[in-house]
């Protein structure tokens, strides 16, 4: 048991550490103090609400339940926790994190403080930029706080705790993805309910995008069917599973990293226009 607190410790809370230390360097130092502002401003309405409580514990009670009561972790006798764990996390994150992301642009629309946002001397992508990532740190936290199943696969064996990281890295970024989705609705609409159906929707389609199915069906396609080849294309391209299960492994690649922040970066872009639509 101390074996396995130790290396809970050393393999898993340090790194956590050192990227929360590394996080707010460079809120503090490198970005600008507009983003600071509505940073701090974002996350403390995700903690004086219930959104932010029930959230944290919808999602760990799913994971954790499913994972050591439903899917054989306890019975599988590998110490891995890629097949029993980490490829099921982000069927949940298809929901939580659009249902954390929903109130980034719908709540100032409903409440009617977005123009007032938006006249305030900053630069509409330090509000696009505070918010989401005040909305990442929520989905953070709720992967950190995963830690009893890494203390548990190392109490009942010797697992590679490199590739565990390695998940938790590659579910982080899908999280990333489906809130910049959800970024872009929210910005489309002053309904949260409508933002987080929609986000929902086209999570799962950017999920389901990337199955091997997918590829075979647009080599398949043959007649009437081919003028939907550019759309199941397009689906395909940007489908998130093989970028994911790539990094969830251990296999760290560069064209998988790229994607992911190309992703998020475009769907920011994408806020910013929506707001600009909105707005004119």
């Amino acid at each position: 048991m101390l074996d396995a607190l130790k290396t809970l410790i050393l393999e898993f809370a340090i790194p956590t550490l050192v990227v929360s230390a590394i996080f707010i360097a460079i809120l503090v130092f490198l970005l600008p103090r507009e983003v600071r502002t509505i940073f701090k401003r974002e996350l403390k309405s995700y903690f004086t609400s219930p959104i932010a409580y029930v959230l944290f514990v919808v999602f760990l009670g799913i994971s954790n339940t499913l994972s050591f009561f439903f899917t054989g972790i306890l019975e599988g006798g590998e110490a891995d926790l890629f097949l029993p764990y980490f490829q099921y996390l982000p069927w949940y994150l298809v929901l939580i994190a659009p249902a954390v992301g929903m109130r980034l642009w719908s709540e100032e629309q409903r409440l009617g403080t977005m123009e007032l946002l938006l006249t305030m001397p900053i630069a509409p992508w330090h509000a696009i930029l505070g918010k989401y990532l005040a909305a990442a740190v929520v989905l953070f936290g709720m992967l950190v706080l995963s830690f009893p199943i890494v203390w548990t696969i190392n109490y009942l064996g010797d697992p590679d705790n490199g590739v565990i990281m390695a998940g938790f890295v590659a579910t982080f970024f899908v999280a990333l993805c489906f809130l910049a989705v959800t970024s872009v609705v929210s910005a489309l609409t002053r309904s949260q309910l409508v933002a987080l159906l929609v986000s929902v929707t086209i999570c799962m389609v950017l999920w389901l995008g990337g199955l091997p199915n997918i590829s075979e069906l647009l080599m398949n396609m043959k007649g009437g069917w081919l003028i939907f080849w550019p759309v199941v294309k397009l689906i395909n391209v940007v489908g998130l599973m093989p970028h994911f299960s790539e990094l969830a492994k251990g296999v760290l690649g560069f064209r998988d990293i790229v994607f992911f922040f190309t992703f998020i970066a475009f769907c920011l872009f994408a806020t910013s226009v929506a707001i600009r639509l909105r707005r004119a």
